[in-house]
């Protein structure tokens, strides 16, 4: 698969919303079912379907499959997750969410599918009034328990930066890593993702401070779904 750098941010976010403006989309009903394996997950089914709405949460429209070599339609569907995030945009975010495998949080580069938590697109529609406290992993260095609610989590683990304004973005490809194993392609097979990156916000700091939001697309039907949000920095 070959790999690609975009740069600046403000490209990206034109195409998001070019599209989004030129191609709305009307999810149909489809059957949905939870995740396996997961007890953090209650899901119900929504009725009537998912809907996207909003020029800024769209994704592109097709009569035909989706081909999932085409960048065009994966970072369009980036950019609007991205612009979700940064607005609060709760209910646009989860129509991008896989209907049945929901979506995975990692907070550093290493992915670990046995534990890293995952939740449905109903959940994430909800995010806000979600006041459990859950267990996401170990914070690095110190070893304690991440114990956070979702929107705390997300604050921290997931838009630490405004990814918007990311200086380097990696279609396919890491743009900036240290000392945790970069495993992302290897756990989320038959999937892409778009890495907004930060190499640093401060020249004093020699890159340390970098930081990365990875989001992880799995292409089914004539969609891009988002599937696992890997959260990136410098670690011990």
């Amino acid at each position: 698969m070959k790999r690609f750098l975009i740069f600046p941010c403000v490209l990206c976010l034109v195409i998001g919303l070019l599209v989004g403006v030129l191609l709305p989309i009307d999810l149909t009903e489809e059957p949905v079912t939870p995740p396996l394996n997961n007890p953090n997950n209650n899901f119900t089914p929504p009725p009537g379907g998912s809907q996207l709405t909003g020029s800024n949460s769209s994704a592109p429209d097709s009569s035909e499959a989706l081909d999932p070599t085409e960048n065009f339609p994966l970072l369009s569907s980036a950019c609007a997750v991205n612009r979700c995030i940064q607005r609060g945009d709760w209910a646009g975010l989860a129509s991008y969410v896989h209907p049945s495998r929901g979506v995975t949080f990692t907070p550093y580069s290493t992915v670990e599918p046995n534990s890293d938590l995952n939740f449905t697109a109903d959940q994430i529609k909800n995010l806000a009034q979600d006041q459990n406290v859950y267990t996401w992993g170990f914070e690095d260095g110190r070893g304690d328990p991440i114990q956070m609610t979702i929107p705390q989590y997300f604050a921290r683990y997931v838009y630490n930066a405004d990814y918007t304004q990311a200086t380097e973005i990696g279609i396919d490809q890491i743009m900036t890593g240290g000392n945790a194993l970069e495993n992302l392609a290897e756990i989320y097979v038959g999937c892409r993702f778009v890495d907004f990156c930060f190499p640093s916000a401060d020249p004093v700091n020699d890159g340390l401070d970098w930081t990365s939001l990875k989001l992880v697309f799995q292409p089914e039907g004539e969609h891009w779904y988002l599937v696992g949000v890997v959260h990136g920095e410098w670690t011990i």
